[in-house]
Protein backbone atom coordinates (compact mmCIF):
# COMPACT_ATOMS: atom_id res chain seq x y z
CA UNK A 1 0.00 0.00 0.00
CA UNK A 2 1.04 4.00 -0.41
CA UNK A 3 1.66 6.41 2.17
CA UNK A 4 -0.95 7.82 4.09
CA UNK A 5 -3.12 10.44 2.36
CA UNK A 6 -2.55 14.00 3.56
CA UNK A 7 -4.67 16.72 1.81
CA UNK A 8 -2.50 19.77 0.38
CA UNK A 9 -4.47 22.29 1.72
CA UNK A 10 -7.23 22.58 5.27
CA UNK A 11 -9.54 25.51 5.61
CA UNK A 12 -12.02 26.07 9.08
CA UNK A 13 -14.94 26.79 8.00
CA UNK A 14 -18.05 28.73 9.70
CA UNK A 15 -21.10 30.05 8.44
CA UNK A 16 -20.68 33.62 9.40
CA UNK A 17 -17.09 34.02 7.42
CA UNK A 18 -18.63 31.55 4.49
CA UNK A 19 -18.61 34.30 2.14
CA UNK A 20 -15.04 34.99 2.68
CA UNK A 21 -14.14 31.66 2.88
CA UNK A 22 -15.46 30.32 -0.48
CA UNK A 23 -13.91 33.09 -2.26
CA UNK A 24 -10.36 31.59 -1.03
CA UNK A 25 -11.37 28.48 -2.70
CA UNK A 26 -9.56 28.68 -6.00
CA UNK A 27 -11.53 27.36 -9.46
CA UNK A 28 -9.38 24.57 -10.16
CA UNK A 29 -10.36 21.07 -10.54
CA UNK A 30 -9.54 18.87 -7.62
CA UNK A 31 -10.65 16.71 -4.89
CA UNK A 32 -11.97 18.27 -1.69
CA UNK A 33 -13.54 16.62 1.83
CA UNK A 34 -15.91 18.71 4.35
CA UNK A 35 -15.38 17.44 7.74
CA UNK A 36 -17.95 17.70 10.75
CA UNK A 37 -16.83 19.23 13.85
CA UNK A 38 -16.46 15.77 15.66
CA UNK A 39 -14.02 13.26 15.06
CA UNK A 40 -16.20 10.31 14.31
CA UNK A 41 -18.37 12.35 11.62
CA UNK A 42 -17.97 10.88 8.89
CA UNK A 43 -16.56 13.30 6.09
CA UNK A 44 -18.19 14.25 2.58
CA UNK A 45 -15.05 13.13 -0.07
CA UNK A 46 -15.61 13.43 -3.64
CA UNK A 47 -14.33 15.47 -6.51
CA UNK A 48 -14.95 18.51 -8.84
CA UNK A 49 -13.83 20.43 -12.14
CA UNK A 50 -14.35 23.68 -10.19
CA UNK A 51 -13.81 23.33 -6.65
CA UNK A 52 -15.25 27.16 -5.47
CA UNK A 53 -18.57 26.32 -7.48
CA UNK A 54 -19.09 22.96 -6.21
CA UNK A 55 -18.55 23.82 -2.78
CA UNK A 56 -20.34 26.96 -2.71
CA UNK A 57 -23.39 24.54 -4.32
CA UNK A 58 -23.13 22.52 -1.21
CA UNK A 59 -22.36 25.17 1.59
CA UNK A 60 -24.31 28.56 0.28
CA UNK A 61 -27.61 29.21 2.58
CA UNK A 62 -30.28 26.62 1.70
CA UNK A 63 -33.12 27.70 -0.11
CA UNK A 64 -36.55 26.81 1.25
CA UNK A 65 -37.85 25.36 -1.92
CA UNK A 66 -35.01 23.73 -3.10
CA UNK A 67 -34.31 19.74 -2.12
CA UNK A 68 -30.49 20.14 -3.38
CA UNK A 69 -28.01 18.61 -0.45
CA UNK A 70 -26.96 21.70 1.82
CA UNK A 71 -24.38 21.18 4.28
CA UNK A 72 -23.86 24.86 6.08
CA UNK A 73 -24.38 23.68 9.49
CA UNK A 74 -22.74 20.58 9.94
CA UNK A 75 -18.97 21.70 8.30
CA UNK A 76 -16.00 22.60 10.22
CA UNK A 77 -13.41 22.00 8.13
CA UNK A 78 -12.56 22.00 4.27
CA UNK A 79 -9.64 19.70 2.99
CA UNK A 80 -9.34 20.25 -0.66
CA UNK A 81 -5.73 19.30 -3.09
CA UNK A 82 -5.67 20.70 -6.78
CA UNK A 83 -5.50 18.64 -9.57
CA UNK A 84 -4.65 19.14 -13.03
CA UNK A 85 -6.09 16.29 -15.12
CA UNK A 86 -8.99 13.63 -14.72
CA UNK A 87 -6.54 11.31 -14.21
CA UNK A 88 -4.87 12.24 -11.45
CA UNK A 89 -8.46 13.26 -9.95
CA UNK A 90 -9.55 9.84 -9.61
CA UNK A 91 -6.54 8.14 -8.23
CA UNK A 92 -6.27 11.10 -6.06
CA UNK A 93 -10.00 10.23 -4.89
CA UNK A 94 -9.11 6.68 -4.68
CA UNK A 95 -6.29 7.70 -1.97
CA UNK A 96 -8.02 9.71 0.13
CA UNK A 97 -10.95 7.19 0.24
CA UNK A 98 -8.73 4.11 0.72
CA UNK A 99 -7.09 5.99 3.82
CA UNK A 100 -10.69 7.91 5.22
CA UNK A 101 -12.87 5.07 4.36
CA UNK A 102 -10.56 1.75 4.00
CA UNK A 103 -10.24 0.02 0.62
CA UNK A 104 -12.96 -2.25 0.02
CA UNK A 105 -15.19 1.06 0.21
CA UNK A 106 -13.01 3.03 -1.62
CA UNK A 107 -13.44 0.22 -4.26
CA UNK A 108 -17.38 0.40 -4.01
CA UNK A 109 -17.50 4.17 -4.76
CA UNK A 110 -15.40 3.95 -7.27
CA UNK A 111 -16.74 1.12 -8.72
CA UNK A 112 -13.29 -0.61 -9.17
CA UNK A 113 -13.66 -4.09 -10.91
CA UNK A 114 -10.62 -6.50 -11.52
CA UNK A 115 -9.67 -6.46 -15.30
CA UNK A 116 -9.67 -9.72 -17.03
CA UNK A 117 -6.28 -11.20 -18.07
CA UNK A 118 -4.90 -14.78 -19.82
CA UNK A 119 -3.32 -17.12 -17.45
CA UNK A 120 -0.68 -19.95 -18.40
CA UNK A 121 -0.36 -22.12 -15.68
CA UNK A 122 2.91 -23.35 -15.93
CA UNK A 123 2.54 -25.38 -12.18
CA UNK A 124 0.20 -28.19 -14.41
CA UNK A 125 1.76 -30.69 -16.00
CA UNK A 126 -0.29 -30.47 -18.87
CA UNK A 127 -0.30 -26.67 -18.93
CA UNK A 128 -3.02 -24.74 -20.90
CA UNK A 129 -4.59 -20.73 -21.34
CA UNK A 130 -7.80 -19.07 -19.85
CA UNK A 131 -9.47 -15.56 -19.29
CA UNK A 132 -9.80 -14.93 -15.45
CA UNK A 133 -10.33 -12.11 -13.45
CA UNK A 134 -8.78 -13.95 -9.86
CA UNK A 135 -5.12 -12.77 -9.27
CA UNK A 136 -2.69 -15.33 -7.75
CA UNK A 137 0.27 -13.75 -5.48
CA UNK A 138 2.04 -16.59 -6.67
CA UNK A 139 1.82 -16.55 -9.68
CA UNK A 140 1.61 -13.21 -11.17
CA UNK A 141 4.66 -13.68 -13.91
CA UNK A 142 1.93 -15.97 -15.68
CA UNK A 143 -0.80 -13.42 -15.83
CA UNK A 144 -0.77 -11.12 -19.02
CA UNK A 145 -3.09 -7.84 -19.34
CA UNK A 146 -5.36 -6.14 -18.89
CA UNK A 147 -7.49 -6.63 -21.30
CA UNK A 148 -10.24 -4.54 -21.60
CA UNK A 149 -13.12 -6.87 -21.17
CA UNK A 150 -13.67 -10.75 -20.50
CA UNK A 151 -14.57 -11.06 -24.90
CA UNK A 152 -11.51 -9.21 -25.91
CA UNK A 153 -8.96 -11.41 -23.74
CA UNK A 154 -11.01 -14.50 -25.62
CA UNK A 155 -10.49 -13.35 -28.42
CA UNK A 156 -7.20 -12.96 -28.38
CA UNK A 157 -6.19 -16.54 -26.73
CA UNK A 158 -8.73 -18.23 -28.89
CA UNK A 159 -6.49 -16.35 -31.64
CA UNK A 160 -3.21 -17.27 -30.52
CA UNK A 161 -4.35 -21.05 -29.49
CA UNK A 162 -5.14 -21.30 -33.59
CA UNK A 163 -1.70 -21.22 -34.28
CA UNK A 164 -0.41 -24.09 -31.90
CA UNK A 165 -1.56 -27.34 -30.60
CA UNK A 166 -2.42 -26.61 -26.62
CA UNK A 167 -4.93 -27.92 -25.23
CA UNK A 168 -8.23 -26.02 -24.61
CA UNK A 169 -10.07 -28.34 -21.48
CA UNK A 170 -10.85 -27.15 -18.54
CA UNK A 171 -10.47 -30.02 -16.32
CA UNK A 172 -7.72 -31.06 -14.06
CA UNK A 173 -6.26 -33.66 -16.81
CA UNK A 174 -5.38 -37.20 -15.57
CA UNK A 175 -4.80 -39.24 -18.85
CA UNK A 176 -5.92 -42.63 -19.66
CA UNK A 177 -6.53 -44.78 -22.66
CA UNK A 178 -10.35 -44.70 -22.65
CA UNK A 179 -10.55 -41.50 -22.35
CA UNK A 180 -13.22 -39.94 -25.13
CA UNK A 181 -11.01 -36.67 -25.72
CA UNK A 182 -12.89 -33.84 -27.71
CA UNK A 183 -13.16 -32.06 -31.01
CA UNK A 184 -9.75 -29.98 -31.20
CA UNK A 185 -8.45 -33.77 -30.94
CA UNK A 186 -10.33 -34.34 -34.33
CA UNK A 187 -9.36 -30.84 -36.06
CA UNK A 188 -5.85 -31.85 -35.17
CA UNK A 189 -5.60 -28.59 -32.90
CA UNK A 190 -4.52 -30.23 -30.03
CA UNK A 191 -1.87 -32.94 -29.16
CA UNK A 192 -4.31 -34.90 -27.10
CA UNK A 193 -2.79 -35.90 -23.82
CA UNK A 194 -6.23 -36.62 -21.84
CA UNK A 195 -5.80 -40.50 -23.44
CA UNK A 196 -2.27 -40.92 -23.64
CA UNK A 197 -2.46 -40.25 -27.60
CA UNK A 198 1.20 -38.66 -27.23
CA UNK A 199 3.76 -41.06 -26.52
CA UNK A 200 7.21 -40.55 -23.89
CA UNK A 201 8.09 -38.40 -27.45
CA UNK A 202 4.88 -36.80 -27.49
CA UNK A 203 4.74 -35.68 -23.92
CA UNK A 204 8.17 -33.85 -24.32
CA UNK A 205 6.22 -32.47 -27.83
CA UNK A 206 3.39 -31.67 -25.65
CA UNK A 207 6.42 -29.57 -23.20
CA UNK A 208 7.78 -28.00 -25.71
CA UNK A 209 4.31 -26.96 -27.25
CA UNK A 210 3.62 -25.04 -23.73
CA UNK A 211 7.33 -22.98 -24.00
CA UNK A 212 6.51 -21.69 -26.96
CA UNK A 213 3.11 -20.93 -26.04
CA UNK A 214 4.50 -18.86 -23.24
CA UNK A 215 7.60 -17.89 -24.99
CA UNK A 216 4.21 -15.92 -27.82
CA UNK A 217 2.81 -14.38 -24.74
CA UNK A 218 6.09 -12.93 -23.41
CA UNK A 219 7.14 -10.89 -26.15
CA UNK A 220 3.47 -10.78 -27.21
CA UNK A 221 4.09 -13.02 -30.86
CA UNK A 222 7.64 -11.02 -31.74
CA UNK A 223 9.34 -14.47 -31.39
CA UNK A 224 7.41 -16.51 -33.68
CA UNK A 225 7.17 -13.40 -36.33
CA UNK A 226 10.68 -13.18 -36.38
CA UNK A 227 11.18 -16.99 -36.94
CA UNK A 228 8.88 -17.26 -39.46
CA UNK A 229 10.72 -14.24 -41.59
CA UNK A 230 13.69 -15.39 -41.14
CA UNK A 231 12.70 -19.15 -42.62
CA UNK A 232 10.70 -17.44 -45.70
CA UNK A 233 13.95 -15.38 -46.40
CA UNK A 234 15.66 -18.67 -46.60
CA UNK A 235 12.69 -20.25 -48.47
CA UNK A 236 13.06 -17.79 -50.75
CA UNK A 237 16.80 -17.45 -51.32
CA UNK A 238 16.71 -21.32 -51.93
CA UNK A 239 14.17 -20.87 -54.88
CA UNK A 240 11.22 -22.57 -52.91
CA UNK A 241 8.48 -20.34 -53.35
CA UNK A 242 6.07 -22.68 -52.31
CA UNK A 243 7.15 -23.19 -48.79
CA UNK A 244 7.83 -18.94 -48.49
CA UNK A 245 4.14 -18.94 -49.74
CA UNK A 246 2.67 -21.02 -47.06
CA UNK A 247 5.36 -19.13 -44.66
CA UNK A 248 3.97 -15.97 -46.08
CA UNK A 249 0.76 -16.91 -45.31
CA UNK A 250 1.29 -18.17 -41.69
CA UNK A 251 3.16 -14.70 -41.33
CA UNK A 252 -0.11 -13.18 -41.82
CA UNK A 253 -1.83 -15.30 -39.24
CA UNK A 254 0.46 -14.50 -36.53
CA UNK A 255 -0.14 -10.90 -37.36
CA UNK A 256 -3.50 -11.20 -37.23
CA UNK A 257 -3.08 -12.91 -33.58
CA UNK A 258 -1.09 -9.96 -32.33
CA UNK A 259 -3.04 -7.25 -33.31
CA UNK A 260 -5.47 -8.50 -30.69
CA UNK A 261 -3.43 -7.74 -28.09
CA UNK A 262 -2.37 -4.04 -27.19
CA UNK A 263 1.16 -2.88 -26.57
CA UNK A 264 -0.18 -2.89 -22.85
CA UNK A 265 -0.45 -6.65 -22.35
CA UNK A 266 2.26 -7.82 -20.85
CA UNK A 267 3.66 -9.78 -18.22
CA UNK A 268 2.53 -7.97 -14.94
CA UNK A 269 5.84 -7.86 -13.36
CA UNK A 270 6.67 -6.20 -16.63
CA UNK A 271 3.84 -3.79 -16.76
CA UNK A 272 6.06 -0.69 -17.17
CA UNK A 273 4.89 2.64 -18.47
CA UNK A 274 5.52 6.18 -17.91
CA UNK A 275 2.49 8.28 -18.09
CA UNK A 276 1.87 12.06 -18.40
CA UNK A 277 -0.90 14.38 -17.84
CA UNK A 278 -1.42 17.82 -17.16
CA UNK A 279 0.22 19.46 -14.14
CA UNK A 280 -2.03 20.96 -11.18
CA UNK A 281 -1.68 24.94 -11.61
CA UNK A 282 0.23 26.44 -8.39
CA UNK A 283 -1.88 28.60 -5.72
CA UNK A 284 -0.04 32.39 -5.40
CA UNK A 285 1.47 32.43 -1.98
CA UNK A 286 -0.18 32.89 1.12
CA UNK A 287 -2.75 29.96 0.34
CA UNK A 288 -3.59 27.84 3.75
CA UNK A 289 -1.96 24.17 3.58
CA UNK A 290 -2.39 21.40 6.25
CA UNK A 291 1.11 20.20 6.69
CA UNK A 292 3.14 20.99 4.08
CA UNK A 293 2.72 17.62 2.87
CA UNK A 294 2.84 16.80 -0.95
CA UNK A 295 -0.45 15.01 -1.97
CA UNK A 296 -0.67 11.31 -2.57
CA UNK A 297 2.53 9.20 -2.35
CA UNK A 298 3.94 12.11 -0.95
CA UNK A 299 6.66 12.56 -3.87
CA UNK A 300 8.38 16.49 -3.42
CA UNK A 301 9.49 17.82 -6.45
CA UNK A 302 13.34 17.46 -7.41
CA UNK A 303 13.70 20.33 -8.54
CA UNK A 304 12.41 23.76 -7.31
CA UNK A 305 11.57 25.44 -11.06
CA UNK A 306 9.34 22.16 -11.28
CA UNK A 307 6.18 23.67 -10.05
CA UNK A 308 4.81 26.33 -12.36
CA UNK A 309 2.85 26.40 -15.52
CA UNK A 310 5.43 24.96 -17.26
CA UNK A 311 5.33 21.51 -16.09
CA UNK A 312 3.97 18.29 -16.49
CA UNK A 313 2.37 14.79 -13.89
CA UNK A 314 4.43 12.23 -14.51
CA UNK A 315 2.99 8.84 -13.06
CA UNK A 316 5.46 5.49 -13.59
CA UNK A 317 3.46 2.21 -13.38
CA UNK A 318 5.81 -0.17 -12.28
CA UNK A 319 4.97 -3.87 -12.26
CA UNK A 320 1.25 -2.36 -11.99
CA UNK A 321 1.53 -0.40 -9.67
CA UNK A 322 0.90 3.34 -10.34
CA UNK A 323 3.59 5.67 -8.28
CA UNK A 324 3.04 9.59 -8.41
CA UNK A 325 2.69 12.33 -9.61
CA UNK A 326 5.67 13.68 -9.88
CA UNK A 327 6.26 17.20 -11.59
CA UNK A 328 8.60 17.47 -15.06
CA UNK A 329 9.89 21.03 -15.17
CA UNK A 330 9.79 21.24 -19.38
CA UNK A 331 12.48 24.15 -18.62
CA UNK A 332 14.91 23.92 -21.36
CA UNK A 333 12.25 22.15 -24.06
CA UNK A 334 10.69 24.81 -26.28
CA UNK A 335 7.47 23.85 -28.32
CA UNK A 336 5.64 26.41 -30.37
CA UNK A 337 2.40 26.86 -29.42
CA UNK A 338 1.10 29.08 -32.19
CA UNK A 339 2.67 26.63 -35.00
CA UNK A 340 0.52 24.34 -37.18
CA UNK A 341 0.51 20.79 -36.56
CA UNK A 342 2.40 19.70 -39.91
CA UNK A 343 4.50 16.71 -38.18
CA UNK A 344 6.81 17.53 -41.15
CA UNK A 345 8.07 20.84 -39.77
CA UNK A 346 10.87 21.07 -37.95
CA UNK A 347 9.44 24.22 -36.42
CA UNK A 348 6.62 22.85 -35.33
CA UNK A 349 8.44 19.99 -32.90
CA UNK A 350 9.56 20.98 -29.63
CA UNK A 351 13.43 21.66 -29.58
CA UNK A 352 16.02 21.18 -26.53
CA UNK A 353 17.98 24.18 -25.76
CA UNK A 354 20.85 23.93 -23.51
CA UNK A 355 20.83 26.49 -20.70
CA UNK A 356 22.80 29.45 -20.04
CA UNK A 357 24.93 29.30 -16.55
CA UNK A 358 24.05 32.53 -14.64
CA UNK A 359 27.21 31.60 -12.23
CA UNK A 360 31.08 31.70 -12.91
CA UNK A 361 31.30 28.63 -11.55
CA UNK A 362 28.40 26.69 -14.02
CA UNK A 363 30.22 25.23 -16.60
CA UNK A 364 28.01 24.07 -19.18
CA UNK A 365 30.84 22.68 -21.66
CA UNK A 366 32.20 20.21 -18.64
CA UNK A 367 28.26 19.75 -17.40
CA UNK A 368 27.00 18.83 -20.96
CA UNK A 369 29.58 17.83 -23.57
CA UNK A 370 28.89 14.09 -22.20
CA UNK A 371 27.42 11.77 -20.06
CA UNK A 372 30.24 10.61 -18.22
CA UNK A 373 31.04 13.57 -16.98
CA UNK A 374 27.80 14.90 -15.96
CA UNK A 375 27.55 11.97 -13.86
CA UNK A 376 30.63 12.71 -11.82
CA UNK A 377 30.70 12.97 -8.21
CA UNK A 378 31.02 16.89 -7.26
CA UNK A 379 34.33 18.21 -6.89
CA UNK A 380 34.99 22.25 -5.23
CA UNK A 381 34.37 24.34 -8.02
CA UNK A 382 32.25 22.45 -10.02
CA UNK A 383 28.52 21.58 -10.11
CA UNK A 384 26.96 18.53 -8.32
CA UNK A 385 24.78 16.36 -10.27
CA UNK A 386 21.05 17.87 -9.06
CA UNK A 387 22.53 20.87 -10.74
CA UNK A 388 23.43 19.42 -14.01
CA UNK A 389 20.45 17.57 -14.03
CA UNK A 390 18.71 21.36 -13.45
CA UNK A 391 20.35 22.51 -16.30
CA UNK A 392 19.71 19.92 -18.66
CA UNK A 393 16.59 18.44 -20.06
CA UNK A 394 17.27 14.64 -20.71
CA UNK A 395 19.24 14.52 -17.37
CA UNK A 396 16.36 15.92 -15.59
CA UNK A 397 13.97 13.64 -16.72
CA UNK A 398 15.84 10.73 -16.00
CA UNK A 399 16.48 11.38 -12.72
CA UNK A 400 12.76 12.13 -11.69
CA UNK A 401 11.99 8.58 -13.53
CA UNK A 402 15.07 7.21 -11.24
CA UNK A 403 13.42 8.79 -8.43
CA UNK A 404 10.04 7.02 -9.15
CA UNK A 405 11.52 3.38 -9.61
CA UNK A 406 13.37 3.63 -6.53
CA UNK A 407 10.38 4.48 -4.76
CA UNK A 408 8.82 1.75 -6.13
CA UNK A 409 11.08 -0.42 -5.13
CA UNK A 410 11.70 0.93 -1.49
CA UNK A 411 8.63 1.81 0.10
CA UNK A 412 8.36 4.87 2.12
CA UNK A 413 8.33 4.51 6.35
CA UNK A 414 4.78 3.18 7.17
CA UNK A 415 4.45 1.53 3.83
CA UNK A 416 4.03 -1.77 3.23
CA UNK A 417 4.81 -4.05 -0.26
CA UNK A 418 1.58 -3.53 -2.72
CA UNK A 419 -1.08 -7.01 -1.79
CA UNK A 420 -3.20 -7.82 -4.28
CA UNK A 421 -5.83 -6.14 -3.85
CA UNK A 422 -4.13 -2.52 -4.24
CA UNK A 423 -2.93 -4.12 -7.40
CA UNK A 424 -5.84 -5.01 -8.50
CA UNK A 425 -7.56 -1.31 -7.94
CA UNK A 426 -4.36 0.22 -9.90
CA UNK A 427 -4.60 -1.97 -13.21
CA UNK A 428 -8.62 -1.09 -12.77
CA UNK A 429 -8.00 2.45 -12.72
CA UNK A 430 -5.44 1.83 -15.48
CA UNK A 431 -7.63 0.13 -17.38
CA UNK A 432 -10.35 2.53 -17.24
CA UNK A 433 -8.21 5.44 -18.46
CA UNK A 434 -6.07 3.43 -21.20
CA UNK A 435 -9.20 1.66 -22.81
CA UNK A 436 -10.73 4.88 -23.33
CA UNK A 437 -10.90 6.05 -26.88
CA UNK A 438 -8.30 8.12 -28.06
CA UNK A 439 -10.49 11.52 -28.75
CA UNK A 440 -11.89 11.16 -24.72
CA UNK A 441 -8.42 9.69 -23.12
CA UNK A 442 -6.38 12.60 -22.18
CA UNK A 443 -2.75 12.48 -21.18
CA UNK A 444 -0.14 10.11 -23.16
CA UNK A 445 1.78 6.73 -22.13
CA UNK A 446 4.87 5.85 -23.04
CA UNK A 447 6.49 2.40 -22.71
CA UNK A 448 10.41 1.19 -22.86
CA UNK A 449 11.79 0.29 -25.42
CA UNK A 450 11.50 -3.28 -26.04
CA UNK A 451 14.79 -5.05 -25.02
CA UNK A 452 17.15 -5.72 -28.23
CA UNK A 453 15.33 -4.00 -30.70
CA UNK A 454 16.19 -0.30 -30.23
CA UNK A 455 20.38 -0.40 -30.46
CA UNK A 456 21.28 1.67 -27.70
CA UNK A 457 22.53 5.14 -29.35
CA UNK A 458 25.49 7.05 -27.40
CA UNK A 459 24.39 9.95 -24.87
CA UNK A 460 21.11 7.90 -23.87
CA UNK A 461 20.40 7.85 -20.28
CA UNK A 462 19.61 4.41 -18.53
CA UNK A 463 17.08 4.08 -16.65
CA UNK A 464 18.12 1.56 -14.14
CA UNK A 465 21.78 0.58 -13.30
CA UNK A 466 21.15 -3.09 -14.73
CA UNK A 467 20.68 -3.96 -18.29
CA UNK A 468 18.09 -6.24 -17.98
CA UNK A 469 15.32 -3.63 -18.45
CA UNK A 470 15.06 -1.50 -21.53
CA UNK A 471 16.00 2.21 -21.38
CA UNK A 472 12.94 5.18 -21.47
CA UNK A 473 12.34 6.97 -24.84
CA UNK A 474 13.47 10.23 -22.96
CA UNK A 475 13.31 12.73 -25.69
CA UNK A 476 9.63 11.80 -26.56
CA UNK A 477 8.80 11.75 -23.05
CA UNK A 478 9.74 15.18 -22.86
CA UNK A 479 8.01 16.28 -26.45
CA UNK A 480 4.92 14.99 -24.22
CA UNK A 481 5.86 16.85 -21.37
CA UNK A 482 5.62 20.18 -23.28
CA UNK A 483 2.84 19.08 -24.94
CA UNK A 484 0.97 18.59 -21.65
CA UNK A 485 2.66 21.92 -20.58
CA UNK A 486 1.64 24.17 -23.41
CA UNK A 487 -1.22 21.79 -25.62
CA UNK A 488 -1.22 21.01 -28.93
CA UNK A 489 0.04 23.35 -31.59
CA UNK A 490 -3.07 25.09 -33.76
CA UNK A 491 -3.72 23.35 -36.96
CA UNK A 492 -2.79 25.48 -39.82
CA UNK A 493 -5.41 28.11 -41.06
CA UNK A 494 -6.29 28.30 -44.51
CA UNK A 495 -5.35 30.89 -46.87
CA UNK A 496 -6.25 32.46 -50.46
CA UNK A 497 -3.44 33.42 -52.07
CA UNK A 498 -5.41 35.28 -54.64
CA UNK A 499 -7.30 37.30 -51.54
CA UNK A 500 -4.10 37.54 -49.89
CA UNK A 501 -1.94 39.94 -52.34
CA UNK A 502 -4.95 42.18 -51.81
CA UNK A 503 -6.16 42.95 -48.23
CA UNK A 504 -9.78 44.88 -48.35
CA UNK A 505 -9.16 47.20 -44.99
CA UNK A 506 -6.13 48.22 -46.32
CA UNK A 507 -7.96 48.89 -49.70
CA UNK A 508 -10.36 50.96 -47.39
CA UNK A 509 -8.08 52.95 -45.85
CA UNK A 510 -6.72 54.44 -49.40
CA UNK A 511 -7.99 57.21 -50.99
CA UNK A 512 -10.39 56.46 -54.11
CA UNK A 513 -8.58 57.39 -57.13
CA UNK A 514 -10.62 58.96 -59.67
CA UNK A 515 -10.52 60.56 -63.05
CA UNK A 516 -12.14 63.14 -65.32
CA UNK A 517 -14.46 62.02 -68.60
CA UNK A 518 -14.19 64.50 -71.26
CA UNK A 519 -12.67 67.51 -69.41
CA UNK A 520 -13.23 70.93 -70.65
CA UNK A 521 -16.77 70.16 -71.85
CA UNK A 522 -19.36 71.63 -69.60
CA UNK A 523 -22.29 69.64 -70.44
CA UNK A 524 -20.89 66.14 -70.87
CA UNK A 525 -17.45 66.28 -68.17
CA UNK A 526 -17.82 64.68 -65.36
CA UNK A 527 -15.50 62.58 -62.38
CA UNK A 528 -15.82 58.83 -61.61
CA UNK A 529 -13.91 56.33 -59.88
CA UNK A 530 -10.69 54.48 -61.60
CA UNK A 531 -11.03 51.24 -62.27
CA UNK A 532 -8.31 49.06 -59.73
CA UNK A 533 -4.98 48.73 -62.06
CA UNK A 534 -4.41 45.21 -63.25
CA UNK A 535 -1.48 43.40 -63.18
CA UNK A 536 -0.12 41.34 -66.13
CA UNK A 537 0.70 37.91 -65.28
CA UNK A 538 3.36 35.78 -67.13
CA UNK A 539 1.30 33.60 -69.47
CA UNK A 540 -0.06 37.33 -70.89
CA UNK A 541 3.38 37.96 -72.00
CA UNK A 542 3.21 34.54 -73.98
CA UNK A 543 2.21 34.25 -78.21
CA UNK A 544 -1.22 33.76 -78.44
CA UNK A 545 -2.90 33.33 -81.07
CA UNK A 546 -6.84 34.22 -81.40
CA UNK A 547 -9.50 31.31 -81.78
CA UNK A 548 -11.19 31.51 -85.30
CA UNK A 549 -14.02 33.37 -86.27
CA UNK A 550 -16.98 32.57 -88.43
CA UNK A 551 -17.54 35.69 -90.64
CA UNK A 552 -20.59 36.17 -93.41
CA UNK A 553 -19.07 37.68 -96.51
CA UNK A 554 -22.08 37.78 -98.27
Amino acid sequence: MAAPFHFEHSIPFSPENAAEILRSIPTLPGVFALHGPREEDQPYLTRAADLRRRVTRILAPPDSQSKRLNLRTRVARIDYTITGSEFESTFTLYHAAATIFGLDEARRCLRLRTPFFLRFTAENAYPRVYSTNRLSKRALDNFYGPFPSRAAADRYCDAVLDLFKLRRCYEDLAPYPEHPGCVYQEMKKCLAPCNQACTPEGAAAYTAEAAAVKHFFDTRGESMIVDIGLEREEASSAMEFEKAAALHTQWHKVKAAQAFADELVQPIPKLRAVILQKSAQPLSPGCPTSDGLSSDVGIPPPFDSSTGTDSAAVFLLQSGCIIGPARLSTLGVRAVKEQTSVGSSLFAQPLMLAAVPLTEETQPSSLLSSRSEAERPASPGTTSDSSAAALSPELRAATLIASLEEQASTPSAGATQPDIATLSDHLSLLRRWYYRPEKQRTGEVFFPKAEGSFPKAEGSFPNTEGGNKGAWPIRRILNGAARMALGDPKPIAETNRDQAQRNPEDEAQKPTRTKTLHPNRPDVERTVPAAPKRYRSRKSNSLTIPAPTTENHE
